[in-house]
Parts: structure tokens; C-alpha cells; sequence
């Protein structure tokens, strides 16, 4: 029942993308964790891989988001390149893959290697995520703070690329 309320939730919000994804190009979609639910409703439906922590948030989140036509795989970007190769992989079938720039852990806002070595490592670009909501509460005890679009709320996307 949660899930179907959360889908509905991420339903309702209205995204714009201020500058469209690059067509037909596989790319690193690099964003920040205090950003997941909303780039969740963004990019849904573009059989995007992502990994998503094995947690128990990691599994509520992993069934929303394989709902919403995400590629998922369980793992940590944390524990090496072994769980990375199921991202390597889709890149190299010409898909694009979705991860957290700041990781799993933080600190907020603070870029990790990882996105950047992906890249390289797949010869595509790096595109980072900003995201500015017109309603939004934070939560504030999660170490990066996360967003929270308030139901139909507009979610602005704008899309940068970096490397």
C-alpha cells in the first residue's frame, strides 16, 4: 500500500527539463541524493540502471523505482567495482545509468569519485542534475537533507554537462 501511495505521489509531481537529455547518447546522470525523489519522477521510463543500496530504504526505494521502468540493480557503489559493472554494462549497450554524485553515505554535496571514474571508464559524458522545486519540506534528520516535492508540485531539472 505505501508503494502505491509513494507511486502516486511521484505521479503527481510536474517536471520540466530546462535543456532536454542528450538524445541518443548514453550518459552518467550524476545527481544528488537530497534530489533522488524527485530525479526518480524526472527520468522515469527511460530504462535508466541505477544501484540502489540492498538496505531495507534501499529495498522500498528499488521497488518504486523498477515501478517506474528503472533498470535496478542491489549492490554499493561503495564495495568497489564490482557492483558498478551492472552500470558498466548498460552503458555499454548504449543506456544510461544513474547515480548519486555525493554516495550512498555523504557527505552531502561533496562529489565522490565514483561518477567521474564511471565515466571514464565508459567513454561517455558525465551530466550533473539541479533540481529546484516550487514546493518542497526537507527531511531533516537524513544526513543530506532530502527534498520532498509536496504533492503537484513543479519540479524544474536542469541538466549540465560536465566532463
Amino acid at each position: 500500500m505505501l508503494n502505491l501511495i509513494l507511486k502516486l505521489l511521484v505521479l503527481s509531481w510536474r517536471v520540466k527539463f530546462e535543456k532536454p537529455l542528450p538524445a541518443g547518447e548514453p550518459v552518467v546522470i550524476g545527481l544528488w541524493h537530497q534530489d533522488l525523489p524527485a530525479c526518480l519522477a524526472a527520468f522515469k521510463r527511460r530504462n535508466i540502471a541505477v544501484l540502489i543500496s540492498k538496505s531495507d530504504d534501499g529495498s522500498k526505494f528499488a521497488k518504486l523505482s523498477k515501478s517506474l521502468g528503472y533498470d535496478v540493480f542491489r549492490g554499493s557503489g561503495s564495495r568497489g567495482q564490482s557492483e558498478v559493472r551492472h552500470l558498466l554494462k548498460a552503458l555499454a549497450e548504449g543506456r544510461s545509468a544513474g547515480m548519486a554524485l555525493d554516495g550512498p553515505k555523504g557527505p552531502a554535496l561533496i562529489a565522490k569519485p565514483g561518477a567521474e571514474w564511471l565515466c571514464r571508464k565508459a567513454l561517455v559524458p558525465l551530466v550533473e542534475v539541479n533540481v529546484k522545486y516550487s514546493r518542497a519540506f526537507r527531511l531533516k534528520k537524513s544526513w543530506d537533507k532530502t527534498f520532498i516535492p509536496l504533492p503537484f508540485s513543479k519540479i524544474s531539472i536542469f541538466l549540465n554537462k560536465r566532463i
